[in-house]
């Protein structure tokens, strides 16, 4: 049975910095892209990352790039984003999913998501 946890969240101030993990179970990792989404309180779910199965290519969302990595690790079925420089309004759940293809961030499976809060 294909599943996804995520982990990691959490409260952090302005410019800090929060490691996500998505582990699965039920998939070879290294066969299926990957993608981090969120979703802010009143606004629709955004597409942040995501890391192909195949060659490892990754994508950023405009607003995390240059901040926020996306990789994975084969052998622990686990892959990570890594944010750093927070800001605020990158409050949001962030969510793991299993996609068709990275890049078009259509979600096969998607986890129960982690809460991430920025404030001071």
């Amino acid at each position: 049975q294909l599943q996804l946890v995520e982990s990691g969240g959490g409260l952090v101030q302005p410019g800090g910095s929060l490691r996500l993990s998505c582990a699965t179970s039920g998939l070879i990792l290294d066969q299926y892209a990957i993608g981090w989404f969120r979703q802010a309180p009143g606004k629709e779910r955004e597409g942040v990352s995501c890391i192909s199965g195949r060659d490892g290519s990754t994508d950023y969302a405009d607003f995390v790039k240059g901040r926020f990595t996306i990789s994975r690790d084969n052998a622990k079925n686990t892959v990570y984003l890594q944010m750093n420089s927070l800001k605020p309004e990158d409050t949001a759940v962030y969510y793991c999913a299993v996609l068709v293809v990275c890049g078009d961030y259509e979600t096969l499976q998607m986890g129960q998501g982690t809460q991430v809060t920025v404030s001071s």
